[in-house]
């Protein structure tokens, strides 16, 4: 009941800041509570960084922001060694990664040898700078930024990078009532990531997390899950299709996905991963780990595949 609690003040915590955004705040706590990390894709001024200054806002852990340009280089988000002369010898400076929130913003700005220092630290929890080893802060929850509209001046991701990110999603424009509603709140001066509190802290992060991940999932839904991963390696409308790590970022996300339906939904009764978990998700989990033919749009394609699996 108390987990309950915490996730529900979470999401209404969230609320507060993101107007009508209830599907990218689930989106976001599925990432973070599977271990995850998350990729915001969209146009600018949607509130892609508002959401991840919140989410940081809501966490009583450290957050740190890197804003990433041409210029930015590695060791400006690992860290490095510098000389200490007093003591004679070098001192580790920790750069913004030793954080539990991480923002890298406008991922796709920085060059590729940079964004490469994120994979280690992503995937193992850990930095390595000059054959020195140092874990991160845990939980340790990284969100990227990209315009998807802006070309010149940046530098695509490279799939192994994609593939680090367990979700992908963007946040769209409000409709009519929402900018309406945004434009009240201005007047009442609750905007921002700076009117929130903190209402969960790291450690009951980890706790979720572990809950999440002994969320029961069925035999034929885990063949529900490989079968949808394994259609987008034999696809003619794919060049490159999902790897492994896909198939187990989808596992772990409709993990987190029934767990966190279950907590906010007093008419679910089942504590195990539907079908419906997986339909929902595998777009979100996987349209950024496919390389489609053409033009065609890699969320629609899985989706279309989605619908031609069979469900358990």
């Amino acid at each position: 009941m108390e987990k309950q609690l915490k996730v529900q003040q979470l999401v209404d915590n969230l609320s507060k800041a993101i107007v009508g955004k209830d599907e990218a705040i689930r989106l976001v706590l599925v990432a973070l509570f599977a271990g995850g990390h998350a990729l915001l894709e969209d146009v600018p001024g949607v509130g892609k960084t508002l959401l991840a200054k919140s989410l940081a806002a809501s966490i009583a852990g450290k957050f740190q922001r890197v804003q990433c340009t041409p210029d930015l280089l590695p060791t400006d988000i690992t860290g490095t060694n510098i000389w200490n002369p007093q003591k004679g010898e070098f001192q580790f400076l920790p750069g913004p990664v030793f954080a539990n929130i991480l923002l890298a913003d406008e991922i796709n700005r920085a060059t590729p040898r940079t964004q490469s220092a994120l994979l280690e630290v992503m995937e193992e929890g850990q930095v390595t700078v000059d054959g020195i080893s140092r874990n991160v802060p845990s939980p340790f929850f990284a969100i990227a930024t990209q315009n998807p509209i802006e070309y010149q001046g940046t530098f695509p991701l490279p799939e192994a990078q994609l593939d680090r990110f367990a979700i992908s999603f963007s946040l769209g424009y409000p409709n009519e009532s929402e900018e309406v509603e945004m434009l009240k709140r201005m007047q009442l001066g609750k905007v921002g990531s700076a009117i929130l509190s903190p209402c969960i802290s790291p450690e009951e992060v980890i706790e979720i997390r572990k809950l999440c991940a002994q969320i029961p999932v069925s035999e034929a839904i885990s063949a529900y899950i490989v079968n949808i991963v394994r259609a987008t390696r034999d696809d003619a409308e794919i060049t490159l299709g999902v790897s492994p790590r896909g198939t187990s970022a989808l596992f772990r996300c409709v993990q987190s996905y029934a767990y966190i339906q279950k907590m906010l939904n007093s008419d679910r009764q089942s504590e195990y991963v539907l079908p419906d978990d997986v339909k929902f998700l595998a777009p979100y989990v996987l349209g950024h780990r496919i390389i489609a033919a053409g033009r065609r749009s890699p969320k629609k394609i899985i989706e279309r595949l989605v619908e031609t699996i069979a469900v358990p």
